[in-house]
């Protein structure tokens, strides 16, 4: 039996204000990895409070950096210093889980989400957008392997001239919660969701196309195809998305819509089991996690065709075009005519574990560091 790998992780992630999907996706991969016992993970973090917790909770030792966040990034960034194995101690491999890829000795192993900052570089600032560029450059120069969790983002990657034979794709996996009638009950009566509703969960940002969909509801709903609630979850983001989406709820009556902010895990599991529908057509995504948790509960989807959430729900969802406010309505009007929960989208979600995506990162390391 081989000896397990050592690797040294960054998990600054998860301190963020907001984590995401990769503060969950470190959280998650940390902690299959440690349950496969294939890998040693030793997380790097910045400098924080004793007090100041990982959001979400981390399930792996991790060490701290004497810099604060912004200029452990900088310094890494620009001057490839400190080196993590000053950190994390004996390394085999170096996992960088974002952008945020620290100086190594040790062979270097980087996941990249997505090319958000080249597709609409508008959404960060000019100084993001020049540290995601050099970060680019470092996986390019610096990276034995590059981990992605798309065909859509390998295909991107590709495009940016990065080495194909260097990348893999590697989905991620879902963990549903079961949920209870009795706490559904609950929760509904706490939210006043006395209809049933579509629900919506992520940062209202423009890729998140919230606007259309709440065209399309509002559509729909005019014409009395459906007559459900619609339900957006998750925090304010950036681009004026806000100030939008209040703009296009304004046509339809009071009560139809709940904007319930950001939710704990619990209750979102539980939004998820609830509703009879789950609508996210996101203009692009490097994975797109809430479509999977939704079908993980059996929850009829609406999503969008061509993307990467199309690559693993397939025809277990309504596909549609993102940019057609009547197809996305169309979509909506089928989704709820689907019993639910739906054993065929249970079933397609089943296949998308953690401990997959661990085996298969245990892969890429190995093959980055052979000697172990």
């Amino acid at each position: 039996m081989e000896n397990p790998v050592r690797v040294a992780m960054t998990v600054e992630q998860c301190w963020q204000p907001v984590p995401g999907g990769s503060g969950s996706y470190i959280a998650e991969l940390s902690g299959a990895l440690a349950a496969l016992g294939s890998a040693r993970v030793v997380g790097v973090a910045a400098r924080h409070p004793a007090a100041d917790l990982p959001r979400p909770l981390l399930s792996v030792p991790v060490r701290h950096s004497r810099l604060p966040r912004v200029a452990l990034y900088e310094s890494w960034s620009r001057w490839r210093r400190p080196r993590v194995e000053r950190l994390a101690g004996p390394t085999d491999v170096v996992h960088a889980t974002t952008w945020a890829i620290p100086g190594h000795r040790r062979p270097l192993v980087v996941t990249v989400h997505d090319l958000a900052f080249l597709r609409d570089p508008g959404h960060f600032t000019e100084r993001g957008n020049a540290f995601f560029r050099r970060a680019l450059r470092i996986v390019r120069d610096e990276a034995a392997g590059i981990v992605v969790p798309s065909e859509s983002t390998r295909a991107d990657c590709v495009a940016e001239g990065l080495d194909p034979a260097r990348l893999t794709v590697v989905p991620h996996g879902v963990r549903a919660a079961p949920v209870t009638s009795e706490r559904v009950a609950a929760w509904r009566a706490a939210h006043g969701l006395e209809r049933p509703y579509v629900l919506w969960c992520g940062t209202l940002e423009p890729r998140k196309n919230v606007v259309r969909l709440v065209e399309a509801f509002a559509r729909a709903r005019a014409a009395r195809l459906i007559e459900h609630d619609l339900v957006l979850v998750g925090p304010a983001g950036w681009g004026g998305s806000g100030a939008q989406v209040e703009q296009a709820l304004s046509v339809l009556p009071a009560g139809a819509v709940h904007m319930l902010g950001r939710l704990d895990d619990a209750d979102l599991q539980t939004a998820y089991a609830a509703a009879s529908a789950f609508a996210f057509p996101s203009l692009w995504e490097g994975f797109g996690m809430p479509v999977l948790e939704a079908m993980a509960h059996g929850v009829p989807v609406v999503t969008s065709a061509g993307t990467s959430m199309a690559e693993f729900a397939g025809s277990s969802a309504q596909l549609v075009d993102p940019l057609d406010v009547d197809a996305i309505a169309a979509g909506l009007v089928r989704a709820v005519s689907v019993a639910a929960p739906s054993a065929e989208l249970v079933e397609t979600a089943a296949g998308f574990t953690w401990e997959a995506s661990a085996r298969a990162h245990v892969a890429v390391y190995r093959a980055a560091a052979p000697s172990g």
